[in-house]
């Protein structure tokens, strides 16, 4: 229902400024032709979509990449240093390139207090 997801683009192919590299996405999925391609991917979105399954899927949500174990330790190489404590893991079939999590710890501690002697000033300075 969202207009700007990749579905979307994968269905209805831009002609400039695509996001996609339809060609290579076709190779990747091993289907002849793109037309193909489109009608294949369609059915597995709306499979998934009627499985009891359709809920927020960690894997994808929380993860910096996700695919074959290959694929994600050069990536982590890629990024030495822009993810500090990031860990490969295993997941379902493949392997998932995780940072750590860290819980949210904000300091909302309110401090009401008078305006102290050292946060005022004087205007006894007189410019001729």
């Amino acid at each position: 229902m969202w207009p700007f997801c990749g579905y979307n683009e994968i269905q209805k192919p831009r002609k400039k400024n695509n996001l996609i590299n339809y060609e290579k996405l076709r190779k990747l999925v091993g289907i002849e032709s793109y037309d193909l391609m489109k009608v294949h991917y369609k059915g597995w979105i709306e499979e998934s979509l009627g499985s009891q399954e359709t809920g927020r899927d960690d894997k994808w949500t929380s993860s910096i990449a996700v695919g074959n174990k290959g694929f994600v330790e050069k990536l982590e190489l890629v990024l030495i240093g822009s993810v500090i404590g990031r860990k490969v893991k295993k997941a379902g079939e493949g392997c998932q390139l995780r940072a750590p999590s860290v819980p949210y710890e904000g300091n909302f501690d309110v401090k009401k207090d008078d305006i102290g002697p050292e946060n005022r000033y004087f205007r006894d300075i007189i410019v001729d």
